[in-house]
């Protein structure tokens, strides 16, 4: 057999395999650490240990540690937003209705995962990059309600105000909400749901008068 055909399949396992797979165990050991211990737990050595790989294969794959963390970070956004974006787009009836779901699912997902509870409610300040992609998520959910949004009745803007604006200020106050609950735990996440759902509806009707 040709060197190539060592490198490229090894045991069965081509060599993109075994490096994804290497990916995969760095990002598990590290969401655990960061879910179970806080942020600053995350170290190059410990995720190392963790997921039983040398350090030049987490160097492979990362940078350095934050580039680890903002991995971390970007998959548990694309976990939530696809719960979002299909609870809301399997649901029946009114632009409500469609809220309501969307929103109890969202926060269901993060109350049923610890990690993804501490994850969510991490002091961003000491990473740079987790703190802008809180802005970009924050848009991106904004451009989510646009998308799934146009065509439902009861969706739009008041006139003379830009849709997308209008999207990104609705997104922000139930954020708000959103951070607030995940300190204090106050209330169920269908309770907060239904809160944010009975919000945004009253916000809805206020300035389509």
């Amino acid at each position: 057999m040709a060197r190539a055909d060592v490198v490229r399949d090894y045991g069965g396992v081509s060599a993109d395999d075994r490096r994804a797979q290497r990916r995969r165990k760095l990002l598990d050991a590290g969401r655990q650490a960061w879910g179970e211990t806080g942020l600053g737990e995350v170290t190059v050595r410990g995720v190392c240990s963790a997921s039983g790989l040398q350090p030049r294969y987490f160097y492979e794959q990362f940078a350095n540690r934050d580039a680890l963390i903002e991995a971390v970070a970007d998959e548990v956004r694309g976990e939530l937003f696809a719960t979002l974006v299909e609870s809301s787009r399997t649901t029946d009836g009114e632009l409500e209705d469609k809220l309501r779901a969307a929103l109890t699912a969202f926060l269901c997902a993060i109350d049923a995962d610890p990690n993804v509870h501490r994850i969510m409610r991490t002091d961003l300040a000491g990473v740079p990059g987790l703190e802008r992609r809180r802005v970009e998520s924050l848009n991106m959910v904004a451009d989510l309600m646009l998308l799934h949004g146009n065509g439902i009745p009861g969706f739009g803007a008041p006139e003379g105000v830009d849709l997308r604006r209008y999207a990104r200020f609705v997104a922000g106050g139930v954020n708000h909400l959103i951070d607030n609950w995940l300190e204090t735990q106050d209330e169920s996440p269908e309770e907060l749901a239904e809160l944010c759902t009975r919000l945004c509806m009253t916000f809805a009707d206020a300035v389509n008068r």
